[in-house]
């Protein structure tokens, strides 16, 4: 028998099958407690919350037999140090075990040094209240992938422990579709592509990521040029394969084709004003372009399959109002 953390259970037991005889501990919860992470499950073995038969036992890689009878114990869950604050969202889609929301520009999703309010985890605090039933042993938002704080657009928060690690499953298998589009320097050759490279942090640039041949992570973008401005510009859909940080800025500045606006990627003043001259642009859109605050990046659609229900999930926003006005002035009517 066992019991899923949903229904904040106080206790899990469980019979050791014929199949898992002679497994770790740990390896054969991570079967049975479905739901729980296996650093959950070793967590709460090294706390001495786990009984193997009358006795307790803190080892996770002592063997089990056929037929054992394992009670885990589950302690009360902890409150996140963040504090809830009541910070509007905008929510497109929420249940017990998924929120989805279209995050603002300006906004940070994690709390850390120089932004210890005011965050996206902050606001989910609040929203969600006793819904979260716990991540981790810890009553928190599950963030599943991140925006930069000044990108727009889709994001999916986990609510459980179970809908956590059913998303990131779909995230690491590459089942879960996420679409952005950014207005970048320049026309991408081909107007569809790949880009794959190895990105890591920078050597000497510890705010700035980039292409590592040797000792990056693995990052795939797929891109598609939807409409260009002369030579100029281009408005590009980018399709992600994997979620680095940064990936898509490093990509598209890879390739030479950066970002508008991007703060540590972006194009050379002198590069960007030589091009939009030269495809006819009045001096107030160049101050305009020039001047964008932001990273011209936006998270416009996203699909996955509900963690619960099995039911495929598709959601689009569209851009927002400074992102569109920035559109409007590189591609009039």
């Amino acid at each position: 028998m066992s019991a899923d953390e949903d229904d904040a259970p106080e206790s899990l037991h469980f019979i050791i099958p014929p199949e898992l005889d002679e497994a770790r501990l740990d390896k054969a919860l991570v079967q049975l407690a479905q739901g729980f992470s296996r650093t959950r499950l070793q967590n709460l073995i090294d706390s001495g919350e786990c009984m193997l038969g009358e006795a307790p036992c803190t080892t996770p890689s002592r063997r089990v037999a056929a037929g054992d009878i394992i009670k885990i114990t589950l302690p009360p869950l902890e409150d996140a140090d963040p504090q809830p604050e009541n910070i509007p969202l905008d929510v497109l889609f929420e249940d017990d075990d998924v929120l989805v929301l279209n995050k603002p520009a300006g906004m940070v999703v994690h709390p850390a040094a120089g932004h210890a309010s005011g965050t996206l985890v902050n606001a989910l605090l609040y929203h969600c209240g006793d819904t979260l039933s716990g991540i981790g042993g810890v009553r928190r938002p599950g963030i599943v992938h991140r925006l930069d704080k000044d990108t727009s657009g889709l994001m999916m928060v986990a609510k459980n422990d179970k809908a956590h690690r059913a998303l990131a499953d779909q995230l690491q298998d590459r089942t879960l579709t996420r679409i952005y589009f950014a207005l970048v320097m320049g026309v991408p050759t081909p107007v569809k592509g790949r880009v794959e490279t190895l990105i890591g942090r920078h050597p000497s640039h510890r705010l700035k990521m980039a292409v590592l041949p040797r000792t990056g992570r693995e990052a795939a973008t797929n891109y598609l040029v939807h409409e260009t401005r002369g030579e100029a510009l281009s408005l590009v859909e980018c399709r992600l394969e994997t979620g680095r940080t940064h990936q898509i800025r490093v990509h598209m500045e890879s390739i030479k084709h950066p970002l508008i606006g991007d703060p540590l990627y972006g194009p050379q003043p002198n590069a960007l004003l030589s091009k939009l001259r030269k495809a006819g642009f009045e001096d107030d859109a160049i101050a305009h372009i020039q001047s964008f605050p932001r990273q011209a990046l936006h998270a416009a659609a996203i699909s996955f399959i509900h963690p619960k229900t099995d039911e495929e999930m598709d959601f689009e926003v569209p851009m927002p109002e400074d992102f569109q006005n920035l559109l409007d002035i590189c591609f009039p009517e």
